[in-house]
């Protein structure tokens, strides 16, 4: 066979039959790639999200596990009207679709309630003045517990039955108790004027009385 009818494309059998096993050999080479990449991805294979929010970490634990998935806690954060532990938000979402043993990403309710600085009210604020900066910073207030002195005067901050130093910190949506004075000091020290006025008074008396003999 010459040169010539070796790159003569159409009287060339050869050339036609290499050419054809040559693509077939790709297709077939490219078809096992495609299909074994989908059988390590498992594509097409899809697993929903199921929602946990609201839940334990054990029962989500479960849940996830019959459904072929894993999950860890990443995160917490407070929410004092939910149960310590519970799950707030994961990652991905309820409803998505994901492949069989995803990790899912937990945020959980913070098991210890953060401590809150309490504000300074005593001794420099009006029972009304406390009260408002008390509320305004999330905590509760009891019934005020009045002792003597200046009426709706603040003396003092009392949580769980023990009076708080300045700067001291509660946990956070506390119930506080306000020490207020009732006007007691008033009255006291105007029993106090009318002792020393009377007790001149009788002093000059008695002066007089001798002073006579």
């Amino acid at each position: 066979m010459t040169i010539k009818e070796f790159f003569s494309f159409r009287q060339n059998k050869f050339f036609w039959v290499n050419l054809i096993a040559m693509i077939v050999v790709v297709a077939l080479v490219l078809f096992g790639v495609l299909k074994g990449l989908d059988i390590y991805t498992r594509h097409g294979e899809a697993v929903v999200v199921p929602n946990v929010k609201g839940m334990g970490v054990t029962e989500a634990e479960k849940m996830f596990r019959n459904q072929g998935l894993t999950c860890i806690v990443s995160d917490s954060s407070y929410v004092k009207n939910l149960p310590a532990g519970c799950i707030l938000e994961h990652n991905p979402a309820a409803g998505q679709k994901v492949k069989e043993g995803r990790t899912i990403y937990l945020t959980i309710n913070t098991l210890n309630v953060p401590l809150q600085i309490v504000p300074d009210v005593a001794d420099n604020s009006s029972m009304r003045q406390a009260q408002a900066r008390l509320l305004a910073t999330g905590f509760k207030l009891a019934e005020n517990e009045y002792i003597a002195g200046e009426k709706d005067w603040v003396y003092g901050v009392k949580y769980k039955g023990r009076t708080l130093t300045n700067g001291e910190k509660v946990p956070v949506g506390s119930t506080l108790t306000l020490i207020v004075g009732d006007g007691g000091a008033l009255a006291q020290e105007s029993d106090s004027t009318n002792t020393e006025t009377t007790g001149s008074v009788s002093s000059g008396d008695s002066a007089t009385d001798d002073s006579w003999f």
